[in-house]
């Protein structure tokens, strides 16, 4: 056991009584009274508030960790509702870039029916006038009729038809070849 002198018990219960501040923790325990009543007082009493310290102490601790704990599973699901919002973002991303492709495919589609419509009656329309220039001068030919005049328009008509048949296609290449750079380009573009 521990034995203090007489103005060291005086100064310990001086201060607590000036400035309420007891010794704490296991020293207590070993600080022998030696039948000094006030003394043996002050050690009960300084005992009694340590332990009540230590409780709270326990008590505060405790709710420093139920409180992280909720922290922390609050931080879970915050992490969680985070994930399902990214994903929820993205599921409208994604549906904007299908509806942005199949749009795409509809124009093209659309563009590819227009061109093919306009190659067929071109066609159709170069190959009827051909017939027919070609019916004229063979008509004129059997009857015997001075032709020169539908000799040179039939071959003008070919010159001129063929010339067409070229620009159409010249046309219709370089309406997929633009397609096609366009197409590029926006691809590029979306990936930067």
């Amino acid at each position: 056991m521990l034995k203090l002198n007489k103005d060291t018990k005086g100064d310990l219960i001086a201060l607590y009584k000036t400035k309420g501040i007891f010794l704490e923790g296991n020293i207590l325990k070993v600080i022998d009274h030696e039948n000094d009543q006030e003394f043996s007082k002050y050690l009960k009493e300084a005992s009694e508030k340590d332990a009540d310290n230590r409780k709270k102490r326990l008590e505060i601790t405790k709710q420093v960790q139920n409180q992280n704990k909720e922290l922390i599973d609050w931080k879970k699901k915050n992490e969680q509702n985070q994930i399902k919002l990214k994903q929820a973002l993205e599921q409208p991303e994604k549906a904007k870039d299908g509806a942005i492709n199949d749009l795409e495919i509809v124009q093209k589609k659309s563009q590819y029916e227009l061109v093919g419509s306009i190659v067929k009656v071109s066609l159709w329309i170069i190959c009827g006038v051909g017939v027919i220039t070609t019916l004229m001068f063979a008509l004129s030919l059997t009857l015997g009729v001075d032709n020169k005049i539908v000799e040179s328009a039939w071959s003008n008509m070919f010159g001129i038809l063929l010339t067409n048949c070229f620009s159409i296609i010249g046309t219709i290449m370089g309406v997929k070849y633009a397609n096609g750079k366009s197409e590029t380009q926006k691809c590029k573009c979306r990936d930067s």
